[in-house]
């Protein structure tokens, strides 16, 4: 441990004690009596101990999310998927878990109780040592020295214990960067923030449609761009596809909230698919209009980024009259028919500012071009780019909770970074970056539409780990639109 931290320090690097506390758990309750009076930031405890899960091998990390003892105390760690996720990208195999603190060594069947109670890891020394932190951030990191397969024998012959303690100096300087990232700091929240009217929507249909005919229930494509949304539903039965190809004949299969081109409709009937509906209401006002310039011999410019399958229904509503422009350059390769006879439409997650650019390169190429009848960028997506500004106006630091998919995400990025502030898109917790966090004492959070409000819970639980968090809201505007469900998923 001191060989990597020090080379993770370098001149000027983070400062630090290292101690040793000795094997088993009476000289470690001694250590954490002599630490409770103590003034110190941070407290990382590090160490080998017997895996209890067979699916970990000598020479894995165990990152702490809760310390046990046999008495019945529990030390939380909230940090650990801060900790985990920047080992894993260090190149190293960790996983999070409960760990436990014996008094003896695990044998095979107590191993297995050990197991039983969910914790992944034994030791002899982390719970009186991490309850030595008391309200300072604490971390807990050991290494797999043996597992339920390869035992330990007896305490002086360590079996894997090369792997693990290479395992402990190679994670050093992950464990530099979590301390250097500890202390205080604001989290600052913009409102409004996470689901929309149509993601619950969609969401709701899916549930609905499992719990009235049972599972499987087919999708097309992800319900909503969401890695969370999807798994959950995976779980209690759905089955996301990419083409009408992979659902059985007959089968009941859910369009997602992006909606579908009319020929993904007509192969559904076709096939005698039971189709039911999930197209946000605001993306099926865009198809409309979509159908409506086309008939009417316009040529439909839609504003959007190509791939997203939002723009894949939108063009399919008019194939032979719609094109694709993305960017403000894209208006000069417009080719129509009769340029006095030019709409345009938009995407409805994309950022206002950047598709009011192209709009008006629109209007000023074609000064005749007939703009959508309301706003095609969704109510959502205005409302919580309007608030990442207000946020990020504040902030050393944006994070926005989102899938890399999620488009209405990807633009809240965007905003804040455009407003001068850095920003990020994560996930969850454990995609943020420690050295992200260093310096920064007030951290603007949001989540795209798309994203499930419990993802901030736990990236505010995650930062509080680190020290101290004081949260505040800054809210531009209260959203209270809900769209109906479709009468095939109704009470009846």
């Amino acid at each position: 441990m001191r060989r990597g931290l020090r080379a993770a320090a370098g001149p000027g690097g983070p400062g630090g004690t290292v101690r040793v506390t000795g094997y088993g758990p009476a000289r470690s309750r001694r250590q954490a009596a002599a630490l409770a009076g103590e003034d110190f930031g941070a407290l990382a405890v590090a160490g080998v101990g017997g895996g209890l899960t067979g699916d970990l091998v000598p020479g894995d990390l165990v990152v702490g999310t809760e310390v046990r003892d046999l008495a019945g105390g529990v030390t939380r760690c909230p940090a650990a998927p801060l900790l985990t996720g920047e080992l894993r990208r260090a190149g190293l195999r960790a996983t999070a878990g409960p760990v436990v603190t014996v008094d003896r060594l695990a044998g095979g069947a107590s191993r297995r109780r050990l197991a039983a109670g969910g914790a992944v890891l034994a030791d002899m020394e982390s719970a009186p040592l991490a309850a030595a932190a008391g309200n300072r951030p604490v971390a807990v990191l050991r290494a797999v020295s043996d597992t339920p397969e390869r035992p330990l024998l007896r305490p002086g012959v360590v079996t894997g214990g090369l792997a693990a303690l290479r395992a402990l100096r190679d994670a050093s300087p992950v464990l530099a960067a979590w301390a250097a990232a500890a202390g205080p700091r604001r989290v600052l929240l913009a409102g409004p923030r996470s689901f929309c009217a149509g993601v619950e929507r969609a969401i709701e249909i899916v549930e609905k449609v499992l719990g009235q005919r049972g599972a499987p229930v087919y999708v097309r494509k992800q319900i909503v761009h969401n890695t969370h949304v999807v798994a959950d539903l995976e779980r209690r039965g759905a089955v996301f596809v990419d083409e009408l190809s992979e659902v059985p004949d007959g089968a009941c299969v859910v369009f997602s909230a992006h909606g579908v081109s009319p020929a993904v409709r007509a192969e559904a009937a076709r096939r005698g698919l039971d189709a039911i509906d999930a197209t946000c209401p605001l993306v099926a006002k865009v198809h409309a209009e979509a159908r409506r310039f086309a008939a009417d011999g316009y040529l439909v410019a839609l504003i959007g980024h190509a791939g997203h399958e939002e723009v894949e229904g939108t063009l399919g509503e008019a194939p032979e009259s719609a094109a694709l422009v993305e960017t403000v350059a894209g208006v000069a390769r417009l080719r129509p028919a009769d340029p006095g006879k030019v709409a345009y439409l938009m995407q409805t997650t994309l950022a206002v500012d950047e598709a009011a650019d192209v709009a008006a390169a629109l209007t000023e190429r074609f000064p005749q071009a007939r703009a959508p009848g309301s706003d095609d960028i969704c109510y959502a997506t205005t409302n919580r780019q309007q608030a990442i500004r207000a946020v990020a106006a504040e902030s050393d630091l944006v994070l926005v909770a989102g899938s890399a998919n999620s488009s209405n995400s990807v633009r809240l990025v965007e905003t804040a970074q455009r407003a001068g502030t850095p920003a990020h898109l994560i996930d969850g917790p454990s995609d943020i970056r420690l050295g992200w966090l260093a310096g920064v004492s007030t951290i603007g959070l949001t989540a795209g539409a798309s994203a499930p409000p419990a993802v901030v819970e736990d990236i505010i639980t995650a930062l509080s780990g680190l020290g101290p968090v004081e949260v505040s809201e800054r809210v531009i505007t209260t959203e209270n639109i809900r769209f109906s469900l479709p009468k095939e998923v109704r009470a009846q």
